[in-house]
């Protein structure tokens, strides 16, 4: 999950009525300590490239880890419901298969991925204008997917092999996947991966940046965790309904293994239906969005309070550079 950042509104005071230049360019420097101010209503500041990648990584890292032992249950029941072909039933042993493999690849995955998030959206956000903040969203959103991706996929190919009980340790499965099916057997179905995981980690952010813009624009304010937590848990839950079938058809793909079951994505979807009927390609939809949507409120609120953390540790411009004698 990421799927999956937070879009600080800088609350500049302005002044109403005419004044003199230097009053009023004291007013427009006036904001709330942030974050990562991503659009900023006053004189624009450069940002510290180097500062907002490193705490992106941390904040990403963290939350991921977090989140995904916590919801790890759920998502294993989804993968097994989605797995199911037929009348199989559903086995609800072993429910934590896989975790420690997984947070292997999570804790990388989510600190690469909000580390490319974080840069790049407020690069865009000072190259676009205000009403085209979304689009720097959608944007950012996807590349840092597209980066993630490159871990997140071998670690998803083992976590869902061990989910559904094909191996008992996750280097037992890289061996033997590796061994059987090659490097690109740990890269099984990665554009079913690409086709669900690039939309909506680029609409979840997106929902949950503006729905946070318009919030904090409304109340003037800086928002608490409990309702960043809120707005996480609606983005994601949304975004985990809308998204459910090409969830499932990634599923199918990467636990097929050699059995080559399906000829790729189209080939995947047309038996589903054939065999199974369109509702099939809602299987899990209920757990999916269940887990999405308390996944996103853990998720953001942690991102959220990791990156207070380290801003609120961040050495002002007074004590990281000395003044220059004129």
């Amino acid at each position: 999950m990421m799927g999956p950042s937070t879009l600080s509104l800088v609350m500049v005071q302005h002044s109403s009525t005419s004044s003199s230049g230097g009053c009023t360019k004291r007013k427009q420097n006036v904001q709330l300590r942030n974050p990562f101010a991503s659009v900023s209503m006053g004189e624009e500041k450069p940002f510290d490239f180097l500062r907002t990648l490193f705490e992106g990584v941390i904040a990403g890292g963290t939350a991921g880890v977090v989140v995904e032992t916590a919801l790890y249950p759920i998502d294993t029941i989804k993968t097994r419901l989605q797995a199911a072909r037929g009348g199989e039933k559903l086995i609800l042993k072993g429910l934590y298969s896989g975790l420690a493999g997984n947070l292997a690849g999570v804790l990388p995955a989510s600190a690469l991925f909000v580390g490319v998030y974080e840069p790049l959206k407020q690069k865009l956000l000072r190259m676009f204008p205000e009403n085209l903040s979304a689009f720097a969203h959608l944007t950012a959103g996807a590349i840092g997917g597209i980066a993630a991706s490159l871990i997140r996929v071998p670690t998803e190919v083992v976590k869902q092999r061990m989910q559904t009980g094909q191996f008992t340790s996750a280097a037992g499965a890289v061996r033997f996947i590796a061994a059987k099916e090659g490097f690109k057997g740990l890269y099984a179905g990665y554009g079913s991966f690409l086709l669900r995981d690039l939309p909506f980690d680029a609409i979840q952010f997106c929902i949950y940046e503006q729905i946070r813009i318009g919030y904090m624009a409304a109340a003037r304010r800086n928002l608490n965790d409990p309702e960043n937590a809120i707005i996480g848990a609606f983005a994601g839950a949304l975004t985990g309904a809308i998204t459910t079938p090409l969830d499932v058809i990634k599923t199918r793909l990467m636990v097929q293994g050699s059995a080559n079951q399906y000829n790729g994505i189209v080939d995947c979807v047309q038996t589903i239906i054939k065999e199974e009927g369109p509702s099939a390609l809602l299987k899990g939809v209920g757990p999916r969005v269940l887990w999405i949507g308390i996944g996103g409120s853990i998720f953001f609120g942690v991102l959220e309070g990791t990156k207070r953390f380290l801003a609120e540790r961040r050495p002002t411009p007074s004590e990281s550079q000395p003044e220059k004698v004129k």
